[in-house]
């Protein structure tokens, strides 16, 4: 007499399958970060050019500008790899291609919120919308919360500075000239790592 097949359980298959989905996504994973990125060299326009360009007052306002030369430098502490750094202290934000080679570098305008020192990732990005300080933004790149307040970078539309916060207002958009957020949207993809160092 014959003797049925013994069926496996319904959580063996779905674990095996589990498994396998896992593998295939680390896989590709690891063959994406050894594949080309773009580079943030296409748009090398200087930041002291475009916000010198901006039509109105609001634009005489600059970041933050460093006597040193060694400013341009990378921070020696900001990691390795494809990355975005973002110094607090002397408000400059570089863009790092894999070989560790600073593509750009320009001076911001940060927010009242400040994220804390660490490694971050681009969580969302948004093509435009209307800052809490009710300028039109563009270039959206959101990696960090503080206390509920997001923490992104971005560029007027009309490529002006912000105006002064008011007192007691909370605000994480950290703005860039013009060109400068062109560059950083083109250079910044979704999950790429945002070095933030004081």
């Amino acid at each position: 007499m014959p003797v049925p097949a013994r069926r496996l359980p319904s959580w063996v298959w779905v674990t095996g399958l589990t498994t396998g989905a896992i593998a295939a996504v680390a896989v590709l994973t690891v063959r994406a970060e050894q594949g080309p990125h773009p580079t943030a060299s296409a748009a090398r326009a200087s930041a002291s050019a475009s916000a010198s360009a901006a039509p109105d007052a609001k634009a005489s306002a600059s970041p933050k500008a460093s006597a040193s030369p060694a400013a341009t430098d990378v921070p020696k502490a900001s990691g390795t790899g494809r990355r975005v750094v973002y110094d607090l202290s002397d408000h400059r934000v570089w863009l790092v291609d894999a070989d560790d080679t600073a593509r750009r570098t320009f001076t911001v305008w940060p927010g009242t919120v400040a994220p804390a020192p660490g490694t971050y990732t681009i969580s969302v990005r948004k093509d435009a919308t209307t800052g809490s300080d009710g300028v039109d933004i563009e270039h959206i790149i959101y990696f960090s919360v503080v206390s509920g307040v997001n923490i992104a970078f971005s560029n007027a539309v009309d490529g002006s500075s912000p105006p002064p916060a008011a007192s007691g207002t909370r605000t994480g958009g950290i703005r860039m000239a013009k060109a400068d957020g062109a560059a950083l949207w083109a250079f910044g993809d979704l999950g790429t790592k945002v070095r933030v160092v004081a």
